[in-house]
């Protein structure tokens, strides 16, 4: 049996909330482990009018200073506070982020009622940033304006299934189930098999891994990073009419988001970080689907399963 893993869109919009569309920001739930990815301005709205559970949030992931992806920390942080939160919060994100944060507490004068901790991202190469009994997050390098790190979010291998059958025609010992769970195999002293764990246990099904690139000018070379993701979130701030303003601006089209998807071989490509200029976002869609079938349009407050 899986657990769960999905993705709930809290804002889609770029630069300035319009249309009905807030700024960027994404909740992960993996495992029952709460991941928010991205705070743009109303973000603490957004997890409030969708009733999601945002007290369980101990991780933020901010992939780079433009205001539309971290404007709305400082609020979350205080309803934190004001809400007598007392655990610790982790916040992964560039340098200064913290500075920024810190100074405001500081002229508040807030001494949060819990401990807080940055951990600085690396926007030059793939790094392992967090890892929990169920997951593992890296960041890795976007080319932006400022230093920017896209996040992949991967499922880590569960305990394997022992075949039943096997397990009534030998009487095996508590010690040799449990590595075989574990996805070892069972020897003795010298390191010969005894039991084998591809003999006794069902083969472990694909592990599921969430891709999410913020912003970025369209780049081939971030193709190893998010090669074979099971859901590929990747920004397309603007349509083909606008194709020189996204490169002058180191954003992306939908179409150059589709031939992401496409070349990286993941199974769905979710687009997001509109411009404002688009109140109809269906020749985004389809635009970003001549390139890659399998796209979708993000939509705040919608849940998207990783299956």
């Amino acid at each position: 049996m899986s657990l769960d893993f999905q993705v709930t869109v809290l804002g889609s919009n770029s630069a300035i909330p319009s249309h009905g569309r807030n700024q960027s920001s994404q909740l992960v739930n993996i495992a029952n482990n709460y991941l928010l990815i991205d705070c743009g301005e109303g973000t603490q709205i957004q997890l409030r009018k969708f009733k999601l559970k945002f007290s369980k949030i101990d991780f933020i992931f901010i992939s780079h200073l433009h205001g539309d992806h971290y404007f709305g920390l400082m609020g979350l942080i205080s309803s934190f506070h004001l809400n007598k939160r007392s655990k610790l919060l982790t916040i992964f994100g560039p340098n200064g982020l913290d500075e920024i944060i810190t100074v405001q507490l500081r002229h508040s004068n807030t001494r949060l009622n819990f401990p807080l901790r940055f951990v600085p991202t690396n926007p030059d190469q793939k790094e392992l940033i967090l890892e929990e009994k169920h997951l593992k997050v890296f960041s890795f390098p976007l080319k932006h304006r400022l230093p920017c790190t896209g996040f992949l979010i991967q499922e880590k291998p569960g305990l394997r299934n022992l075949i039943k059958g096997k397990l009534i025609e030998n009487k095996l010992p508590i010690e040799a189930i449990h590595q075989l769970r574990e996805g070892r195999d069972f020897t003795d002293e010298d390191g010969n098999i005894i039991y084998g764990v591809e003999e006794y246990a069902h083969p472990q099904r694909k592990l599921r891994t969430y891709a999410y690139c913020s912003d970025t000018i369209y780049d081939p070379e971030l193709i190893p990073y998010i090669s074979g993701a099971d859901l590929l979130y990747h920004e397309a701030t603007f349509g083909n009419d606008e194709e020189h303003r996204a490169t002058e601006t180191y954003h992306s089209t939908a179409a150059q988001a589709g031939k992401i998807a496409s070349a990286a071989g993941v199974r769905k490509l979710l687009l997001g970080h509109y411009s404002t200029r688009y109140l109809d976002l269906s020749p985004i869609l389809d635009e970003a689907k001549a390139e890659f079938p399998h796209s979708y349009l993000s939509e705040e407050g919608v849940t998207y399963s990783i299956d």
